[in-house]
């Protein structure tokens, strides 16, 4: 493209020479002539030709600057490279957002986390929680890991109450590591619920996963375990108490837990151990108490942590900052919504009043078209939209033309007069009736409208029939139908008595 340019230009400078040339042959013979009556009027007529050509090709340069210089190579913003970088950007991209929230407490409750999100660095030591049903044997495991016994250990359900958290290293390795004993989940009661609660939310937060089973998955298990995996937590399932089967039997679990999990989890990452293995009876008498087998767990680990190490706290920093950017737009989300309501709500009464006094004979929308129009811009600041006050005048009239369209002004009108009468003296509920239709349409209108700016000024696949017609069903619904209708009663019908 540059080549053509610059030939283009080329063939242009060669014709602008040819008619320069023969410009000044015209010029010249145009001063030898003037010359001969007066010098005077020559110079001064040659002057101002040379002062228009001299401006008129200013101006042409000026006019085609823009095609000729070169065009600038449009900057294409690059993805992050890193999680860790990913995390940064997203982590401004959230602030952001959290900033816009209203309420003092969820805004203040954000803010804490992304600041301890700021502070934390993939130098940090790694989390593993430690997470499963009670007595599944997590605190067992953990006291074989670690190499000593740090918690209470037993058959009861609900063993470990609280969340404890204890430094570790595995051997011949650099990275720091923390493991957390938490509560056990799917118990029964109140607290049971609520240690169950607090286990998902440290393991939400966690680095990695070691989710504890001591046989075939339950319900509740495989629940929990396709959450934490939908969320994009990076989880190992560890079977303990692998000594209670025969070898045959355990391949034939393994296998069974593969094909239920796998994928997401590879088959290496299902592994099984024996953290505290069951004494066998002996053939003269006593007990032989077998060591524990830990090895299929330790070498995944080690693996995992070579392969993945500084990727798994990154890769959760980048999660943790989804999580919250996606709570903040949830919130917002919620704000916005009751800031609309509330715009609609005062524009329909609004309307209503303007067309209860209209004395023309049914619906006028020309009456209210002023109002709709200045509630349209009004949503659209509201869901941070650009419409211009002529921009929301074209869309309410656009909405008006498919409620007619569809006919959903009659049946509007139907719908109400109904509602009315049943409320109202018959000749009341005819004057009241005009006023009422026109803001329940109005409402229909403005919540078709915080469809389209949900959306991104865009109607969906439907267009702007399915929207209104999907509206019009919701707010039609006998609930929403009689508190509109008993509101309808306190804010029109004492308009239209003061009308003489």
């Amino acid at each position: 493209m540059a080549r053509w340019r610059w030939l283009l230009l080329l063939i242009g400078l060669l014709v602008s020479l040819g008619a320069v040339l023969l410009l000044a042959d015209a010029l010249l013979r145009l001063y030898t002539i003037l010359a001969l009556l007066s010098p005077l009027l020559a110079r001064v007529v040659l002057g101002v030709i040379l002062a228009a050509g001299v401006g008129l090709a200013g101006f042409s340069l000026y006019r085609l600057w823009p095609f000729l210089r070169p065009r600038r190579q449009r900057q294409i913003p690059q993805p992050p490279r890193h999680p860790e970088e990913a995390a940064a950007v997203n982590l401004r991209l959230v602030q952001n957002q959290v900033d816009q929230i209203q309420d003092r407490v969820a805004r203040q409750a954000l803010q804490e986390k992304t600041q301890n999100l700021r502070s934390s660095t993939t130098d940090r030591a790694l989390t593993i929680a430690v997470f499963g049903v009670g007595s599944a044997g997590k605190t067992a495991l953990i006291n074989e890991l670690l190499g000593r016994p740090v918690g209470q250990v037993g058959a009861a359900l609900g063993t470990t109450q609280i969340q404890q958290t204890y430094p570790w290293q595995l051997p011949n390795g650099s990275k720091a590591l923390q493991l957390i004993d938490t509560p056990g989940i799917a118990e029964t009661g109140i607290a049971g619920t609520e240690r169950e609660q607090a286990a998902r939310a440290t393991a939400a937060e966690a680095d990695l996963i070691l989710f504890v089973i001591d046989d075939d998955l339950r319900q509740a298990e495989y629940t929990v375990l396709q959450a934490l995996i939908s969320m994009g937590k990076r989880v190992l399932l560890v079977l303990n108490k692998a000594d209670r089967y025969p070898e045959a039997d355990l391949e034939a679990l393994l296998e069974r837990l593969r094909s239920r999990v796998s994928p997401p989890l590879s088959h290496d990452d299902i592994v099984a151990v024996a953290a505290l293995p069951q004494p066998l009876p002996q053939v003269g008498g006593g007990w032989l108490q077998m060591q524990p087998n830990l090895m299929p767990l330790r070498a995944r680990l080690v693996d995992l942590l070579r392969q993945e190490g500084e990727s798994l706290i990154a890769d959760n920093l980048l999660l943790q900052t989804q999580q919250i950017g996606e709570t903040a737009r949830q919130i917002i989300d919620s704000q916005r919504q009751a800031q609309a309501d509330a715009t609609i709500e005062r524009y329909q009464w609004l309307s209503a009043g303007a067309i209860a006094v209209t004395p023309l004979p049914g619906l006028d929308f020309l009456a209210t078209a002023a109002i709709n129009a200045q509630m349209v811009v009004e949503l659209s600041q509201i869901y941070d939209c650009e419409v211009s006050l002529e921009e929301g005048k074209a869309l309410a009239l656009s909405i008006a033309k498919t409620l007619t369209g569809l006919g959903l002004v009659k049946g509007s009108v139907d719908l109400l007069a109904l509602g009315l009468q049943t409320n109202l003296a018959t000749v009341l509920a005819g004057r009241a009736l005009k006023g009422t239709s026109g803001a329940y349409l109005t409402r229909i209108a403005g919540k078709s409208f915080i469809e389209y700016f949900r959306q991104n000024q865009n109607w969906g696949d439907g267009g702007i029939g399915a929207v209104v017609e999907r509206q019009f069903r919701l707010n039609k619904r006998d609930a929403v139908m009689k508190a509109f209708i008993k509101e309808a009663v306190t804010r029109v019908v004492p308009i239209i008595q003061e009308q003489p």
